[in-house]
């Protein structure tokens, strides 16, 4: 098979009807594994996570490392789509389905530029298609482990940026406040402690903290919002012993789990003692702040329990890898004008690649972030094609950067 924009277009039809959400990739691994086989990769692989590594070698130069990620989000009600979520349909200058440009179109480009680049690139080509990137990150985490995993010397994101260079993003955290209290029968109130009791508090504690968020010149404000309640026992006639609020808190890369729940108890504290005060007792205490936490089981059996946290990055704009991304990709009808550089609004695998593990990250794919997780997700064609071309001249640039900075 011959590397091509049309053969990877083709490949993404097919990528996108195979469904694909965290923990059930293997079906999509196996595919992407055949696509690089075909492509003549020099090495492809399926991990012990699930997730899939090709190598095209090169050189002695610096090694690039390309990277989407294999999962999904849920599609919703296929009804609402306009066009089926799964039929990977091409339509109105568009491909259209769940993944076409988060992140089956840019990883199917990736894919396929990385083959077309074997003889031009003077330095290895790594591309890695991660598990768990909509769920914290585990895949990538795993890959860049510090004992036996990838060491590349720059790492390009195929998440869309609309044509742009991105250079960092700000981090997710989801967080837990868990009031506690007495479960009873709700015929006979006064014999329980209802922990929704305790919610009206901690939510007006939550909206102080909403207020307070700390900000970056490039990145700009952090932001958290409680979204989900949750009462145990579920059954509509006993009172609750217990309720969790979530947080989703998007976070800055210097934020640490230690600095977000101190922050988060100093604000909900103050409205725990003056419901305590009003009601002349000790509730507060049953309160507890934790980060979220959810059991991953990785398709191929390894199962881990993980904190739900994708850490946030920024690369300096003046980092040469940067500006040499830029200078290669240029803007689109831009008059020879380097591309535009911004940071991404949703996070992303670079917080494990650059925010953990140090590693010079930037991202480039087409498509239009206002798309991603929406029953109208499209990745724009003519866009696509030109993204195809600018990663032949990305990869190279990047790598020769990567030299010289090394």
């Amino acid at each position: 098979m011959r590397a091509s924009f049309d053969g990877a277009i083709a490949f993404a039809q097919d990528l996108i009807r195979i469904p694909s959400l965290p923990g059930e990739e293997g079906e999509l691994a196996r595919r992407v594994v055949a696509e690089m086989e075909a492509l003549g990769y020099d090495e492809a692989w399926i991990d012990d996570l699930g997730s899939v590594v090709g190598v095209v070698r090169g050189g002695g130069a610096a090694a690039v490392m390309l990277s989407a990620h294999l999962d999904m989000v849920a599609e919703g009600d296929p009804g609402d789509w306009e066009h089926p979520p799964f039929d990977g349909t091409i339509a109105d200058g568009c491909l259209h389905g769940r993944g076409a440009m988060d992140i089956k179109g840019p990883l199917a480009i990736q894919t396929h530029a990385a083959a077309a680049l074997r003889g031009r690139a003077a330095g290895d080509i790594v591309v890695a298609h991660p598990v768990y990137e909509e769920r914290g990150g585990w895949g990538m985490d795993h890959l860049m482990r510090l004992d036996g995993g990838l060491r590349p010397d720059a790492v390009v994101i195929g998440e869309s940026t609309h044509g742009d260079i991105a250079i960092g993003h700000r981090g997710r955290a989801e967080v837990e406040i868990v009031a506690r209290g007495l479960a009873g029968h709700a015929s006979a109130p006064d014999r329980a402690r209802n922990a929704l009791d305790l919610v009206p508090p901690i939510l007006a504690g939550v909206r102080d903290l909403a207020g307070r968020q700390e900000t970056d010149p490039t990145l700009g404000p952090s932001s958290v919002a409680a979204t989900g309640i949750d009462a145990v026992p579920a059954s509509l006639n006993v009172i609750a012993d217990r309720a969790t609020v979530t947080l989703d808190w998007r976070i800055l890369p210097r934020d640490t789990e230690r600095t977000l729940l101190a922050r988060l108890r100093d604000c909900v504290r103050p409205h725990l003692e003056r419901f305590d005060r009003e009601e002349g007792g000790s509730r507060g205490a049953e309160v507890e702040f934790r980060m979220a936490t959810q059991r991953q089981r990785a398709w191929t059996g390894p199962e881990e329990d993980r904190r739900i946290l994708s850490p946030g990055f920024l690369m300096d704009r003046r980092h040469p890898i940067v500006v040499a991304a830029a200078r290669a990709v240029g803007r689109r009808n831009g008059g020879g004008a380097p591309a535009r550089v911004r940071p991404w609004v949703f996070a992303t695998d670079g917080g494990w690649t650059c925010g953990v593990r140090g590693v010079p990250t930037i991202g480039f794919a087409p498509g239009e972030e206002r798309y991603a997780h929406t029953n109208t997700e499209r990745l724009d064609l003519e866009e696509a094609r030109w993204g195809y071309g600018r990663y032949l001249k990305l990869v190279p640039a990047v790598q020769e950067a990567a030299k010289a900075k090394g």
